[in-house]
Parts: C-alpha cells; sequence; structure tokens
C-alpha cells in the first residue's frame, strides 16, 4: 500500500511540474510572442483555467506527501519526503502571496480594461513563478530520491 501511494504521490508532483515547466518556458513564451490583445486574452484564460485547477493540484500533492511522510516515518528517506513537503508548503505561500495576487487581476483583463502596465505585472508573474518551478523541482527530485 505504501509503495501504491509513493508511486501516485511522486506521479501527481511529476505532472504537476510538468505543466508549471511548461507554463514557464513554453506557453508563456509562445504567448508573449503574440500581438498584445492575443498575448492578454491567452493570458487571461489560462489564468483562469490552471486558476481553478492548480490550487487543489498543490494542496492535493502537498496533503498526499504528508501521508507518505506519516505512514513511511520509519523507512530510509523519509527525511526526503518531509523535506520535499516543506518545499511544497513554500510552493503554497508563493502562490498565496506572490502569484495569486497578480493572477486574480490578470484574469479579468481583456484589451478593453487592461492597465497601462500590464505587461509589467506579467513579468514580475512569471519572475515568481520561475522560483516557484525551481521550488516544486526541488522537491519532485527528493520524492524521486526518497524512492530510490
Amino acid at each position: 500500500m505504501l509503495n501504491a501511494l509513493e508511486v501516485l504521490t511522486t506521479v501527481l508532483v511529476g505532472v504537476m511540474v510538468g505543466v508549471e515547466f511548461s507554463v514557464a518556458f513554453v506557453i508563456n513564451r509562445i504567448l508573449n510572442g503574440l500581438p498584445d490583445d492575443s498575448a492578454l486574452r491567452g493570458r487571461a484564460h489560462g489564468g483562469r483555467m490552471l486558476g481553478a485547477v492548480m490550487p487543489f493540484w498543490y494542496i492535493g500533492s502537498l496533503v498526499l506527501v504528508a501521508v507518505w511522510a506519516i505512514a513511511g516515518w520509519q523507512d530510509q528517506g523519509s527525511g526526503l519526503v518531509v523535506t520535499a513537503g516543506a518545499l511544497l508548503v513554500l510552493s503554497v505561500i508563493m502562490s498565496i502571496l506572490l502569484l495569486v495576487p497578480i493572477n486574480n487581476r490578470g484574469k479579468t483583463w481583456t484589451p478593453e480594461n487592461r492597465p497601462a502596465d500590464w505587461k509589467q505585472q506579467m513579468n514580475r508573474w512569471d519572475r515568481f513563478h520561475y522560483g516557484r518551478v525551481a521550488v516544486i523541482i526541488a522537491a519532485f527530485a527528493l520524492l524521486v530520491a526518497a524512492r530510490a
């Protein structure tokens, strides 16, 4: 049973890392290359779509890591799982304090109501997102190492 939990958790966190990596290094770069209205509309739609899903994904991943840490407390590698959990907590805090406020504004923007500094705000979101991606990649790597 613990083995299945470890695999499920590692896969779920790994897919989350893949999605967030893709947003940072593929999707947003594609959107940034489009004309202003298209880029704005794409980012707003992405903010609404992923903004609805990611809170459950982040919290769900964190809960699974916590269950793994508790259930496998005596196992070798439990320290890595706990550290991965701490990094996921950090990613949630980063999301709530840094990324969500910008995303909540950005997902409502249209070409008619966008602020003059919308690109600067999106660039700021991107910089915070790069940091969050680094944190969740580290958490994923620790989970993989804990399974070894």
